[in-house]
């Protein structure tokens, strides 16, 4: 039995009839399934000769009927799709950056039946900061969805354990980078730099690839697959 076969079975025995009712004529599960398989085959990235990266952030859209449909099962058929995901994955060798997350959305362009699929590799980010060093910075750095301070006198980037900011990226070298941040006085932004810590990759900011830069607001550093982007927080922004 092949797997998304097993996929329908499983399905089948955690749904109600009610779910193969609503999508007989709409999108089947079966086939966002196969289609995410694809997608995942189409976007991998060797790393070795036995071991290739795949996208781990997936936006599923459907049309406004299918999506309605979906509602009432869709965090069920998200973590079945996971499950999926990670049983074909194994099968072949594939890497995921960090956790599977599977989104639905709609899709004004769409008809019923008919849907797409978007993806990225979001490596999982593990930051140290407590929330109140959030709350507090004058500057944040954004990546993946989630905000880490930058603290005087900087913060080290990496994929090894004894960074700062330890992002899952295999572009990534063990200590790849380092912020520094000098505070500004009242009512003056602080002012940030970057610079390479003589990773194997290097980092690209704004677009440029560069060995140190000095950041603006929204500035953004890329490294290997992860955007990192600077946020300045303005004194408003504290409630002062």
């Amino acid at each position: 039995m092949g797997g998304l076969q097993r996929f329908e079975q499983r399905l089948e025995s955690m749904i109600s009839g009610a779910f193969a009712k609503a999508f007989r004529s709409a999108v089947q599960p079966v086939e966002i399934a196969a289609a995410l398989e694809r997608e995942i085959d189409n976007n991998a990235q060797i790393l070795s000769r036995d071991r290739r990266m795949v996208p781990n952030d997936f936006h599923v859209e459907l049309s406004a009927t299918d999506l309605g449909r979906l509602a009432p099962y869709d965090s069920t058929l998200a973590r079945e799709l996971s499950d999926q995901l990670q049983e074909h994955a194994q099968g072949q060798s594939y890497v995921f950056p960090g956790p599977i997350r599977i989104g639905f959305e709609e899709a004004g362009d769409l008809t019923t039946g008919r849907f797409r699929i978007r993806s990225a590799a979001q490596a999982k980010v593990v930051g140290t900061a407590t929330h109140t060093q959030v709350t507090r910075a004058q500057a944040l750095i954004e990546v993946n969805g989630s905000q880490h301070p930058l603290l005087p006198p900087g913060l080290v980037v990496g994929r090894g354990t004894d960074a700062d900011l330890r992002i899952n990226d295999p572009g990534i070298s063990r200590r790849h980078l380092e912020f520094n941040i000098t505070l500004g006085r009242e009512g003056q932004d602080p002012l940030v730099e970057v610079h390479d810590l003589g990773s194997t990759n290097g980092i690209t900011v704004d677009g440029r690839k560069v060995p140190r830069a000095t950041l603006r607001e929204g500035s953004q550093v890329k490294v290997g697959t992860t955007t990192m982007t600077l946020r300045i927080v303005r004194e408003e922004a504290h409630g002062v």
